[in-house]
């Protein structure tokens, strides 16, 4: 028992501490995978389908998609064909155990299996939306300073953002060169900034827009305010990185007092008994 508390918890801290190498596995884009082009290939096929298109998605999922960086391409509905998918796929075991049972534990497999199935993908779009919003956090200040050393050097502020973000391959940057692309074919620059804020679920980058948009509107100098971001951004990474630190340290330290503990008093144990078992011989 203290073994399985322990593995679990030095998981967690494990988690904490290497959260950065995972993140970064967890942003490589879905459909530039092998797996990725194959689900975009065949989850449209299913979502045609007459049952499916009767139910309506959920009014929130187009933006949880964007906000994810829509993965495999996928729209609200073939993300409702996903969820139902793996709901069925995972009633096939379900009902496997519950005929192989006849306790209630297979009643139990046989309802929560495809309950599971079925959140398992809301789970993970919600993980997605999370890791793309850190990552676009975490990028968020190299891209201010050089946005405000272009704009004071006279570069019109959706310009630099297109020229700043051509260096970078994060998902802010992917979204600056998508808001210039857009205004560059016609679209109303509040519509291309305001589309960004949404695609990326950050009050960071909400603030950044909100600040183009206001000196858009107001005529106001951009410089300052992007440094102050900037600086404010710089010091929301380390208060994270301090938390994530915090939350590691107790979790190894109960690792080490549940299994390294132990197993020395464990060892103590042994040599003294066998350095008392002659004299306990003697008295007997």
């Amino acid at each position: 028992m203290a073994a399985g508390v322990a593995g679990a918890l030095g998981a967690f801290a494990a988690r904490d501490l290497l959260g950065g190498p995972v993140r970064r596995f967890a942003r490589r884009d879905l459909g530039g995978s092998s797996a990725g082009r194959l689900l975009a290939a065949l989850v449209p096929r299913f979502g045609s389908l007459a049952v499916l298109r009767r139910i309506s998605p959920p009014s929130d999922l187009r933006a949880r998609l964007a906000a994810a960086g829509q993965p495999g391409g996928l729209q609200p509905r073939e993300w409702m064909a996903v969820t139902a998918g793996a709901a069925i796929a995972v009633s096939i075991p379900s009902l496997v155990v519950l005929a192989g049972s006849s306790g209630r534990f297979g009643v139990l497999v046989a309802i929560a299996g495809p309950l599971a199935g079925f959140a398992v993908p809301d789970l993970w779009l919600a993980r997605a939306v999370r890791v793309r919003s850190e990552a676009a956090v975490r990028e968020l200040p190299d891209l201010l300073d050089l946005l405000r050393v272009s704009v004071e050097a006279g570069v019109a502020p959706v310009r630099a953002m297109d020229v700043v973000a051509a260096q970078f391959d994060g998902p802010l940057a992917v979204e600056w060169r998508r808001v210039a692309a857009a205004v560059a074919l016609g679209e109303p620059q509040v519509t291309a900034i305001r589309g960004m804020s949404e695609r990326i679920a950050a009050k960071e980058v909400r603030a950044f827009a909100e600040a183009l948009l206001r000196s858009r509107r107001h005529g106001l100098p951009l410089g300052a305010t992007l440094a102050t971001q900037a600086s404010r951004a710089r010091e929301a990474r380390r208060r994270r990185i301090r938390e994530q630190a915090a939350r590691a340290g107790p979790k190894m330290q109960l690792v080490v007092a549940l299994v390294l503990v132990p197993s020395m008093l464990l060892i103590v144990t042994a040599l003294l008994v066998s350095e008392l078992r002659p004299t306990l011989g003697l008295a007997t």
